[in-house]
């Protein structure tokens, strides 16, 4: 058995997969804010009782979790100071041109402050060249009275990048000795080791960013470790990165900045596996639960990876899925601003004290209320009946905060916070997509998140695309995806070479180098060699460009002059789709060699449903639900336990599940696959 876990803003999700019998047990529980370990464990007990199930049956458990971004958001992380190069004291403050959403000229939009104030930037004498030979030797009594006085200041972790140290980083690592000897108890991150790559800002801001988080990150996993032996005596833990790939927790406690945005990776493993099952390459997956809405594409059956990103305004050098957050949840308050008009989000509601409904001390009318009050959301079957929700505390809420406010009937503010969200959530979907080149049109919607299903098919309905799925487990999707993932770890090394240079022996010398690390890492954690896959890419530019392209090595044995040449050809046809316009007979240059090491996991196996005669599901009951165009209709309510492969009906009605519910409005129809997917589509 493997348990996956996903921590979000108001519900801690988990998924339970038996391999030897098939069965995949899930369930959720509250969030715990103020000791986000006591809902995972909650949440554990919860689900080993459901399945019947011991500790020392879970082969494995894997972890994603918001503590890493939630501490940047609030600004929550530890004190930091950073070491760098004389001269260079002030990177962070100066860092790109490039300003945040206003663009290049407004002068109004500020960059994030770092997270190192200037009197915790401290210099050392030396300097390494671009070419990786010692042009200044280390001064190490510069590095003795830098650390001395971070000592004074009382800092909890340090950061560590000097010039060109992914040429050479025999500098950073005698800096980090010298530090551990003086500061014992202080982490150090140097960022020959987190990022080894050129550009200074973004390696520095990625190596401050680690050592931000890593006081945060290493008190709640050891804190979880420890309770974890403490109520089961053994329990192997891995964290889900950014990348989508898991690491051991150990390894995670000098790797706090690949936890960033684990969550949502685990989301994207799951699109693509249930678009791949339900026959669909190209499809966006949409999360929408209690706090956030997040968005991936999948393209070609495949989620997208980058090589570098941005996470709360700071840019992070690491591999992570391209998922796209707003602030557009369940639990999003809805607000009137001083000029009258309607907002929802991004202020959030979260588990504590959540929605009015919930009955938890909350005020405030949110997406959640909205729902209730138009007959979306069933009060007595919230959570399969665990949870009751309160429609006179929703009521209250949203009469008071938004319908007295505007001068409108209940139902009338009700369904207006369902639009300004709606209208929210479409624009971030068309950031991420219709701005990027993709037509919308040209792809199915596939909604999780326990709020997705409410609002999936509204969505689609408004950017004019014609299929909806709404996969089995969708309420825990990301934990779903988070138990599939597979080991990952990723290695990089600069090369800037030219065209002329960069020969199949020269690449080879290289990637054998970074396969001897991935190997021993894998090796370390006791990955059998047969499950261990090596996936090779480069990074390759035109010359005189400022940003390059990653694009993929399929060759798997030693490259040859020919597997060269098919990169480089690659590239042309890559920058042509990406920019319209490619110059082939223009030399290029490779400028970083990337080595993904991935352990595989078993896949899971999931059985397909038999077909039912009967071609129509029989409803469970019957209410009126409100739907924008016509108002309150008499809806049909089926249980989605009771769907089977084959079936199909039209709306107006809704689907419950213990953990969501979907609604499909007038003009759709839905069916369900040999897979338990739910699809809907447009009535012809």
């Amino acid at each position: 058995m493997r348990l996956g876990i996903d921590v979000g803003g108001t519900f801690t999700d988990i998924v339970l997969i038996d391999d030897q019998t098939g069965a995949i047990h899930y369930t959720k529980t509250l969030t715990t804010p103020a000791d986000l370990a006591q809902g995972v464990l909650t949440g554990i007990g919860k689900i080993l009782g459901i399945a019947g199930a011991a500790m020392d049956q879970i082969e494995y458990i894997v972890h994603g979790t918001t503590i890493g971004t939630n501490a940047l958001i609030e600004r929550k992380g530890g004190r930091v100071g950073l070491i760098t190069t004389a001269g260079f004291r002030d990177v962070l403050e100066i860092g790109r041109i490039e300003r945040p959403d206003g663009g290049l000229y407004d002068m109004s939009v500020d960059l994030p402050e770092p997270l190192v104030p200037r009197y915790l930037r401290l210099e050392v004498e030396e300097r390494v060249g671009a070419d990786g030979e010692v042009v200044k030797p280390l001064d190490e009594r510069t590095v003795r009275n830098t650390a001395a006085a971070l000592k004074d200041y009382g800092v909890e972790a340090i950061a560590v990048s000097l010039l060109f140290s992914f040429r050479n980083p025999a500098h950073e690592r005698r800096v980090a000795q010298i530090c551990s000897e003086l500061l014992p108890d202080v982490p150090v991150t140097i960022s020959s080791e987190v990022a080894p790559e050129f550009r200074e800002f973004e390696r520095t801001s990625t190596t401050v960013i680690n050592a931000y988080l890593l006081p945060v990150t290493r008190r709640y996993l050891d804190a979880l470790q420890k309770r974890l032996k403490k109520d089961y005596g053994h329990a192997r833990l891995r964290i889900m990165q950014a990348s989508g790939g898991s690491m051991t927790a150990d390894v995670a406690k000098s790797h706090a900045v690949n936890m960033v945005n684990s969550g949502p990776a685990g989301g994207a493993l799951a699109t693509a596996l249930f678009g791949g099952l339900a026959g669909i390459d190209c499809v966006i997956g949409i999360d929408m639960g209690g706090t956030s809405f997040d968005i991936c594409l999948i393209i070609d059956g495949v989620p997208r990876i980058k090589a570098e990103g941005e996470v709360e305004g700071f840019p992070v050098k690491i591999p992570l899925m391209d998922v796209e957050g707003i602030g557009a949840g369940g639990g999003s308050i809805a607000w009137v601003d001083a000029g009258g008009a309607l907002n929802v989000g991004p202020q959030s509601a979260g588990a504590d004290p959540g929605p009015a409904c919930y009955g938890a001390g909350g005020t405030l009318p949110t997406v959640t209320d909205a729902n209730l009050i138009l007959g979306r959301l069933n009060p007595e079957y919230f959570l399969g009946g665990e949870m009751a929700l309160d429609l006179k505390a929703a009521q209250e809420a949203v009469r008071r905060g938004i319908a007295e406010p505007m001068g409108l009937s209940l139902e009338k503010a009700a369904a207006g916070i369902i639009r300004v969200v709606n209208a929210n959530m479409v624009r971030g979907i068309s950031v991420n997509s219709t701005q990027k080149g993709y037509d919308v049109r040209e792809f199915s919607l596939l909604a999780f998140g326990g709020a997705g299903p409410l609002h999936a098919i509204e969505l689609a309905d408004d950017m004019g695309m014609d299929q909806v799925i709404i996969p089995p487990f969708c309420s825990v999707f990301s934990a779903f995806g988070a138990v599939t993932s597979d080991v990952r770890h990723d290695y990089v090394q600069t090369v800037a070479l030219s065209q002329a240079e960069a020969n199949a022996p020269a690449l080879q010398s290289i990637f054998d180098q970074l396969e001897t690390r991935a190997r021993q890492r894998l090796a370390e954690e006791k990955i059998p060699d047969k499950q261990i896959e090596l996936q090779r890419a480069a990074d390759l530019r035109y010359e005189g460009q400022s940003y390059e392209l990653t694009i993929p090595i399929a060759a798997k044995g030693a490259l040859e002059e020919e597997d060269v040449k098919k990169v480089i050809e690659d590239f042309h046809e890559w920058h042509d789709h990406l920019y319209a316009y490619s110059e082939p007979g223009e030399p290029v240059e490779f400028i970083n060699l990337r080595l993904t090491g991935i352990g595989n996991v078993p896949d899971v196996e999931l059985s397909q449903r038999t077909a039912k005669k009967r071609s129509k599901p029989k409803p469970k009951s019957e209410r009126p639900v409100y739907f924008p165009s016509h108002g309150f209709l008499p809806s049909m309510i089926y249980e989605r336990r009771d769907l089977a492969n084959g079936q199909s009906w039209e709306g107006p009605c809704l689907v419950e599940e213990t953990t969501s519910t979907t609604v499909i409005p007038p003009g759709w129809k839905a069916t369900v696959d040999a897979y338990g997917n739910l699809i809907a589509s447009r009535e012809n």
